[in-house]
């Protein structure tokens, strides 16, 4: 498979993971966890949202490691740091330092050298 469509859908994977993660946290603050409120989760339409967008995700991605090798389509799947951050900023307000910004950029920098080798 070519490169850059092999990037692209791992992309696309972590992106709705990352998407999935967002429901997630959005729907967490409602619940307690005790044992009742934890099952009670499962039922909550957030949690549910969160849970299909995973597995869309989690398609995209098993279809990445059939085309691809382990050792390209995971390093670069950690793409979703980087979405997971921006999300943060923008859906929750979530600051990002200047350690955070130059780790995420070691991630940007590290999949560019996957990618282009």
């Amino acid at each position: 498979m070519d490169t850059l469509l092999l990037v692209t859908i791992t992309f696309i994977a972590a992106f709705f993971a990352a998407i999935a993660q967002y429901f997630f946290k959005d729907a967490l603050p409602k619940f307690g966890f005790n044992m009742k409120e934890m099952f009670a989760l499962f039922r909550n339409r957030g949690i549910i949202t969160g849970i299909i967008v995973y597995f869309i995700g989690l398609g995209f991605y098993l279809y990445a490691l059939r085309s691809g090798e382990l050792s390209f389509v995971y390093p670069v799947f950690s793409i979703i740091f980087v979405f997971v951050a921006l999300i943060g900023m923008v859906k929750f307000k979530e600051k990002l330092g200047v350690k955070r910004i130059a780790g995420l950029a070691l991630i940007i920098i590290g999949i560019m050298i996957i990618a282009l080798t």
